[in-house]
């Protein structure tokens, strides 16, 4: 049956043929966008990422199909949702795509930039519109149900205090700079908690929940992108933790658009499992410096990435500090 290997949990065929390939895609990705770090234009930056991991996919033997990507009208054509994209060799996989997670944190060169993708079988991904999705995230090591949507915040971080063993002020949250966040931040302040505001690459700032002995972020809270929400719950996936998002359909347009992509309950709350499932491949490559990932370093003859893959499979964490000669960056960047 096409496709039948990528679903068997016993089967290597991913994780052997398909885990270098996938990060030398953000690699790519990461390598092309650092070239306008700082430069104040974020869809310049967000372009050239695009363009780089559109290359790279293209070069690899399976038969891919976007499901997280750019809509219509967006990037040049490239990445878009529905596109199929590979040698049409391989494999049927599914595809979430975000080369640039932070446009605005690369345009600004500050912390947390990065391009990330994930790869699962086909049908593996949850098809969401571009609307926000409401979300909760905490690190591995947590029994299951210790947080969810419907907490009031200073429950979830009572909660996941008392089972760290530590006090409510000594939990962090990250959550979006966004005016529709003013009441939450409120609540989570009068917790104690500290609060780490982000202005964009809430992909980023989920992933942190997963080891917050190095990034510091206990938990996620808040509303963004529901793409973005599918590629951070396969991120979970493969490297720990729990994650719950709800899509936000608040008008009859949103809830159309929710239509078109086969969803009909629109008060469910999805878990990582739910977004992502199957066996999941994820890459990620920093372009900034981050709490997880540095960003591309640039030598006078070699660009150096690095970068995280891993699979949801084995739990198997690869952290891949790689070499590439500098005609390799003059490359991404045309």
């Amino acid at each position: 049956m096409a496709g039948s290997t990528v679903s068997q949990p016993d089967d290597g065929v991913m994780d052997r043929v398909l885990t270098l390939e996938l990060v030398r895609a953000t690699e790519r990705a990461a390598i092309a966008a650092a070239a306008h770090r700082g430069r104040g234009d974020e869809q310049l930056a967000d372009q050239a990422a695009v363009d780089a991991m559109w290359n790279e996919l293209n070069r690899l033997n399976i038969r891919g199909r976007i499901v997280i990507g750019a809509t219509e009208g967006r990037d040049g054509g490239k990445l878009l949702v529905g596109e199929t994209i590979g040698t049409g060799e391989g494999p049927e996989v599914d595809i979430a795509a975000d080369p640039l997670d932070g446009h605005t944190i690369c345009a600004k060169n500050l912390q947390n930039s990065l391009a990330a993708i994930a790869i699962t079988r086909r049908d593996g991904l949850l098809n969401v519109p571009d609307i926000y999705m409401e979300k909760i995230a905490i690190g591995p090591g947590h029994p299951p149900g210790l947080v969810d949507l419907d907490m009031r915040p200073e429950e979830a971080i009572g909660r996941l205090a008392k089972d760290k063993g530590v006090r409510p002020k000594d939990i962090s949250a990250c959550i979006l700079d966004r005016p529709r966040h003013a009441r939450l931040i409120e609540a989570v302040r009068s917790t104690g908690a500290s609060i780490r505001l982000i202005g964009d690459g809430d992909v980023s700032g989920i992933i942190h929940t997963t080891d917050p002995d190095t990034t510091g972020i206990d938990i996620y809270l808040g509303s963004g992108g529901a793409p973005e929400g599918v590629l951070a719950a396969a991120a979970l996936r493969c490297i720990g933790g729990q994650m719950f998002g709800r899509l936000q359909i608040d008008s009859d347009e949103k809830r159309r658009r929710a239509e078109a992509k086969g969803i009909s309950d629109f008060k469910r709350v999805y878990a990582a499992e739910d977004m992502a499932a199957g066996d999941v491949l994820f890459a990620a490559t920093g372009v900034t410096d981050g709490s997880l990932l540095a960003g591309v370093r640039y030598g006078r003859e070699t660009v150096t990435t690095y970068s995280i893959v891993t699979r949801s499979h084995t739990g198997t964490q690869r952290w891949v500090r790689a070499k590439h000669r500098y005609a390799d960056r003059i490359q991404a960047e045309d």
